[in-house]
């Protein structure tokens, strides 16, 4: 596929049919998003690769709290997990919100899940020191995790980012074995998508882009 049809026709694929996604196939996805960019080149990301359908489920589980909190605050007209402000829901109005089956059932209609891990040795945190929530670090291992789906797109699957199960990491550390030096990144399902999206809704350039300082006028 052309590298501008790849880019503009991966979408957050949730729902998959019962077709395999064999080790050939997924090792010649790793094996092309390994050339993701990392801080320093120090290439401090492990894959976990999860087919075991155990495993798997109980991945579904440990995303249940997180997926509850995000629904509840979604309903609520907040910004869900926002770091800047605060809910203004009880933890009883949250223990009370159903979670949506499209949250946590693609750990186990997938037919592999990844568990993304980062060495957080290897990872220049430069805004570690900052009154706010740090994000810098993400780029030593998101790029890799964006690969992996841009090449699964190519090879005709699909799957999504999602982070549900990370507010849970310490249970996913115990589940896999994972040393503590490693932060979990995120987990990404991967198959053959149900429904292949071509046409994808995102801003505009002239709302993504802001000249020189921001009060700039955007890049048209």
């Amino acid at each position: 596929m052309d590298l501008y049809e790849v880019m503009r026709t991966t979408s957050a694929v949730r729902e998959f049919t019962d077709d395999p996604l064999p080790d050939v196939v997924l090792r010649t996805i790793l094996d092309n998003a390994r050339f993701a960019p990392s801080g320093g080149n120090r290439q401090g990301t492990q894959v976990l690769v999860v087919r075991d359908p155990a495993a798997r489920r109980k991945l579904a589980e440990l995303a249940i709290p997180g997926a509850r909190r995000y629904t509840a605050q979604r309903m609520a007209g907040e910004g869900p997990w926002n770091p800047v402000v605060p809910t203004r829901l009880s933890e009883e109005e949250i223990a009370a919100t159903e979670v949506p089956g499209a949250l946590t059932t693609p750990f186990v209609d997938a037919p592999v899940v990844l568990v993304v891990c980062v060495d957080l040795r290897a990872v220049a945190a430069l805004d570690q020191d900052l009154d706010r929530i740090g994000i810098v670090g993400g780029a030593s291992v998101y790029p890799l995790v964006w690969n992996i789906l841009l090449a699964a797109r190519n090879e005709g699957f699909g799957g999504t980012i999602t982070t549900m199960a990370v507010a849970e990491e310490p249970r996913i550390r115990e589940l896999f074995g994972i040393p503590e030096e490693y932060a979990v990144a995120c987990v990404v399902p991967l198959g053959k998508p149900v429904r292949q999206l071509t046409k994808l809704s995102r801003v505009s350039v002239e709302d993504l882009t802001r000249r020189e300082n921001w009060e700039g006028g955007p890049l048209s």
